[in-house]
């Protein structure tokens, strides 16, 4: 009876089973957001040849979200700030089409791909099909025009091409031997951005025999201030690295590290260091990096570079700190990467287009007098500095947050100080024709020059403003900018 029994408890939950096999099976299933047909054609190829980019893709909100259902977010939550969106895309996903078939006519790396005119560039232009916003304010900003502000600026140009020039032992002589555009490409225009030009069509060797593909010089290049081939400015992926486009690796400080780095621009190395730095070490994994807005102390707990300089901001319950910009300069009220000196920030990206009262394109004189002209006035800088003090109070008392900031004032002017008297030392040298003013950055006195205030004034300014005490002590700080002026001021006398 009891094994009669058995059997029956097995035969009903087997039929069970299966009852519930065949209830699942007439569920319906979610669907996922729809592809185009030119997105799926895309993946039906590259999902074979070019697996990594088509992974990474899979895991961006791309390829999960419709504009049309972005759209839907209340304003705060949204990651999208075009609300006139084609409506030929409005329903799909972001795919591969979708980004590399923008604005054709404006390309000039547009190409015949298998029956698709294809771009081989995504720009901020063709991006700015959603994210109109965030384009415009990206437009104004420094980054934006890197190239151009390299470029363009005779006197940037000069120390560029100065440090870019390699030497040559030709008999009993040392001569100049100009760097290829390909060792340029690895330095400064590395983060500076690049000029993308297209030579016609080339031939290239795939897996699917020889396909003829757009001759781009100036690629590949991630720089901030790239010249795309639609004459666009910038590069998106700088900072949301495709093809994820992910806002988590935008957050995190290891982005920024790209380009700011010691000795210059030592902001990463400074944030190391910092106690914010050392939080974020120890407590990142825990961390949201994705919500939108991003909420202090429920999503993080010290700051990133991108809690200061662009991320919206807000309380645990949703009221707004600060709002996003992709300007990273518009919270900015003094430049502290002094050119020599610091000043205030400039009112337009385009630095190059400054002239000081000496007629130099230079933001401020020898002396230090800033060209107020181009510079943003004392209330914009009072109206920038309370922005910012937001975001630390978001943390901080006010009385922390307000010595923080003086503590920051008195070092900008202390370095200046230094820097100006290093300066006149370099104008005496050159009025006694101990050195040619011709170019300002060749010989050992000017060379000199230029670390102090590059190098050590920058690093203790960035020390100040992040909190990273080596960085203005030992670590090209302080110690070497005064060592610097003794071995300039010795150069000097004994000639």
């Amino acid at each position: 009876m009891k094994q009669k029994m058995f059997y029956l408890v097995c035969t009903l939950i087997f039929f069970i089973s299966i009852v519930k096999t065949f209830a699942a099976e007439e569920q319906p299933q979610p669907q996922s957001p729809n592809l185009s047909k030119q997105t799926q054609l895309c993946l039906t190829c590259h999902k074979k040849y070019t697996p990594g980019i088509v992974e990474d893709w899979l895991t961006s909100r791309h390829s999960t979200t419709t504009p049309e259902s972005a759209l839907k977010k209340p304003v705060l939550e949204r990651r999208i700030s075009n609300e006139h969106i084609p409506e030929t895309l409005q329903s799909v996903v972001v795919g591969c089409y979708e980004c590399h078939s923008q604005n054709p006519s404006l390309h000039k790396d547009n190409f015949d791909h298998f029956g698709f005119q294809i771009n081989v560039v995504v720009s901020p232009n063709d991006c700015k099909t959603c994210h109109v916003v965030e384009v415009e304010q990206y437009s104004e900003s420094k980054k934006a025009h890197a190239l151009d502000n390299l470029q363009n600026n005779p006197v940037y140009h000069t120390f560029t091409e100065t440090v870019l020039t390699a030497k040559e032992i030709k008999g009993n002589r040392i001569v100049d031997i100009r760097a290829s555009n390909n060792a340029k490409a690895e330095t400064c225009y590395a983060c500076h951005g690049t000029k993308i030009t297209v030579n016609g069509l080339k031939s290239v060797s795939t897996i699917l025999g020889d396909i003829d593909v757009p001759d781009i010089s100036g690629w590949p290049n991630q720089g901030v201030g790239r010249i795309n081939p639609d004459g666009s400015y910038g590069a998106c992926t700088s900072c949301h690295p495709r093809h994820s486009f992910s806002i988590e690796i935008a957050r995190k400080p290891y982005t920024c590290s790209q380009c700011h780095l010691e000795p210059d621009v030592p902001a990463f190395n400074v944030y190391k260091e910092s106690k914010h730095g050392n939080i974020f070490a120890s407590k990142y994994q825990e961390w949201n990096w994705t919500n939108v807005p991003w909420k202090v102390g429920v999503d993080f707990k010290a700051p990133t570079c991108a809690t200061c300089h662009n991320s919206l901001l807000a309380t645990s319950d949703g009221k707004v700190i600060v709002q996003r910009t992709h300007d990273f300069g518009s919270r900015l009220w003094v430049r502290i990467f002094g050119l020599p000196y610091s000043h205030p920030q400039p009112k337009n990206g385009k630095t190059y287009l400054i002239k000081n009262k000496d007629d130099m394109p230079l933001p401020t004189d020898f002396l230090g007098h800033p060209a107020s002209e181009y510079l943003i006035s004392k209330t914009e800088q009072t109206l920038r500095q309370r922005e910012m003090k937001k975001v630390c109070q978001g943390c901080h008392s006010t009385d922390w947050a307000d010595r923080a900031f003086t503590k920051l004032d008195c070092t900008i002017a202390e370095t200046d100080k230094m820097v100006l008297t290093s300066t006149q030392l370099l104008l005496n040298a050159w009025g006694r024709g101990l050195a040619d003013p011709t170019n300002p950055f060749d010989e050992l006195i000017e060379y000199l020059w230029v670390r102090q205030w590059f190098v050590y004034a920058n690093s203790i300014r960035f020390a100040s403003a992040m909190g990273g005490a080596d960085y203005a002590t030992f670590e090209n700080g302080w110690w070497e900018l005064t060592t610097t002026l003794r071995e300039i001021q010795e150069l000097v006398q004994n000639k």
